[in-house]
């Protein structure tokens, strides 16, 4: 288990990736913007993909990474902005993080 440093520490340092992300795609930032809309509850992709008129490809490109358009270390999962749950019927839901909340909030500040 990490220690609070460590963890504090790795959030700071991915702070600069995820906002860098974040501005080069605006898919990744809409799916990021619903999910703080409807937080604390989660979604699933073709939802998700409805509220913010794209494909559940591109969602799921977004979310998880899906070749070289959404790399998977740019991925909402991998940056820690998005977790998904397996719901009880094994639907897979996404949710903003903790962290994904910090960092909407600081982009709706601005």
């Amino acid at each position: 288990m990490q220690s609070d440093n460590t963890n504090a520490f790795s959030k700071d340092y991915k702070r600069p990736l995820v906002i860098r992300s974040l501005r080069r795609s605006n898919i990744r930032k809409k799916i990021a913007d619903y999910l703080f809309e409807i937080s604390p509850s989660g979604s699933y992709t073709s939802e998700i993909a409805h509220n913010v008129k794209t494909t559940p490809t591109n969602v799921l490109g977004a979310i998880r990474g899906m070749g070289t358009r959404y790399k998977k270390e740019e991925s909402l999962i991998d940056l820690e902005l998005v977790e998904q749950v397996i719901s009880d019927k094994e639907i897979k839901i996404y949710k903003l993080t903790e962290f994904g909340k910090e960092i909407i909030e600081s982009f709706r500040v601005k």
